[in-house]
């Protein structure tokens, strides 16, 4: 029996998710009310049976440490164990130089754990995969290495790395980012994305990293480094991620993958959830989300008095434990837990961090708050730009984010 290695890289900046990533790691930052980005790849490792995970990390990680703590434990007694690993200048004085980089400072944990197949995610992505099965694909084509790949509408493929593939399924180029991205077979619209989930032979892979860390024009990158310089030389396949199955997901959810790198990205995510018929479905007790809770009381929603239009309601939104809807009104938004809403407030397509308190009278839409905020009686965002900028950062499609503690 093989013995497998998850590696899940969540020690990356996250410089275009500022200002949520200004105090906390890309992984870390809430997602979907409970749960925090890298929840989503951990479930897809654990639900699939895999049971031995190493969680590479390095940027402002106190807050994910503590999250993994508190939330992700596993018993060694089994041979199980979900370890963070800080970056620790094992092969020099520099901390991680890029993703290939990460891997080739911490091999020594993939010969401790004798491993002979590493698989590699990033941790901060939102989608469902049943990594066994792609797994059974690696193993049955014999490959070196196989890349997750996701068919993708070619003219919003730019902004990914594009695999170029032969009718076998055989990684025959690679494009980073480009112009024109190459069709793939048999669907010329459409182009073959990295998903930056990995498979390799562990002596590949570390034959790989080890003559990466020798060439200083490298940018140490998996993408654009590792996965070029194995193609010709080694079996590269690449694994469609359309055909993979998850127990309890709908058709509706087939290929569901998201990259919430940018705050419009993570604010379109977000409200994926909140549909009526979501096309990402929190609800699949199949192949749940597992994630660190706290002890709150169930939500409640208080005051129902309509002549006055002070009614505690909540419609097509997500409202965590211990929130409390006192005479306000939530519309498409996701609440955290120990949120308080007070009387007269609306809240439309909007996402809210944990315990932060809206004042009586305020309006918010399309925005972003971030944990202990406080937002002051008759307060409105979102509804002027200008003065929004003012005060916020706001995104390309006019999200505003109030920053983490601010008072306004």
């Amino acid at each position: 029996m093989k013995s497998i290695l998850s590696i899940v890289l969540a020690g990356g900046e996250g410089e275009r998710l500022r200002p949520l990533t200004n105090d906390r790691a890309k992984p870390a930052v809430p997602f979907g009310g409970h749960y925090r980005i890298i929840d989503f790849v951990l479930s897809n490792i654990v639900n699939s049976g895999f049971f031995r995970i190493l969680v590479l990390t390095q940027f402002k990680s106190d807050s994910l440490l503590k999250h993994l703590k508190r939330g992700w434990y596993l018993p060694p007694l089994l041979d199980q164990f979900i370890d963070a690993v800080p970056a620790q200048m094992r092969t020099g004085k520099h901390w991680y130089k890029g993703s290939a980089d990460a891997v080739f400072q911490n091999m020594h944990h993939v010969w401790n754990a004798s491993a002979d197949t590493v698989c590699i995610f990033g941790g901060d992505h939102i989608y469902r995969m049943n990594v066994r099965h792609f797994l059974d694909f690696h193993e049955k084509h014999d490959a070196d290495a196989t890349v997750a790949v996701l068919p993708y509408p070619i003219a919003e493929s730019s902004s990914f790395g594009i695999i170029a593939v032969d009718k076998a399924w055989r990684i025959t180029g690679f494009q980073e980012k480009p112009e024109a991205p190459e069709p793939m077979p048999g669907k010329p619209g459409h182009a073959l994305c990295s998903m930056g989930i990995y498979i390799f032979k562990a002596d590949v892979l570390a034959e790989a990293v080890a003559n990466d860390a020798e060439n200083e024009s490298s940018s140490h990158d998996f993408g654009r480094d590792i996965l070029p310089s194995l193609i010709g030389g080694k079996r590269i396949m690449a694994y469609n991620f359309m055909d993979n199955p998850v127990p309890g997901a709908t058709e509706q959810e087939r290929g569901y993958w998201r990259d919430v790198g940018t705050i419009d990205a993570y604010w379109k995510a977000s409200m994926d959830l909140v549909s009526v018929s979501p096309v990402f479905n929190l609800y699949n007790h199949a192949w749940p989300i597992k994630t660190a809770r706290d002890m709150h009381p169930p939500a409640k929603f208080v005051f129902a008095d309509e002549r006055r239009e002070r009614v505690g309601m909540a419609t097509d939104s997500l409202v965590c434990d211990g929130a409390i809807i006192s005479g306000g009104r939530i519309n498409r938004s996701i609440l955290s837990p120990e949120v308080r809403v007070n009387s007269f407030s609306h809240i439309d397509e909007s996402i809210i961090f944990e315990h932060v308190n809206i004042g009586r009278y305020a309006k918010i839409r399309r925005a972003i708050v971030d944990k202990d905020a406080i937002i002051s009686p008759h307060t409105t965002i979102g509804y002027d730009p200008n003065e929004d900028r003012r005060r916020f950062y706001v995104s390309p499609d006019g999200i505003a984010v109030v920053p983490k503690g601010a008072t306004v």
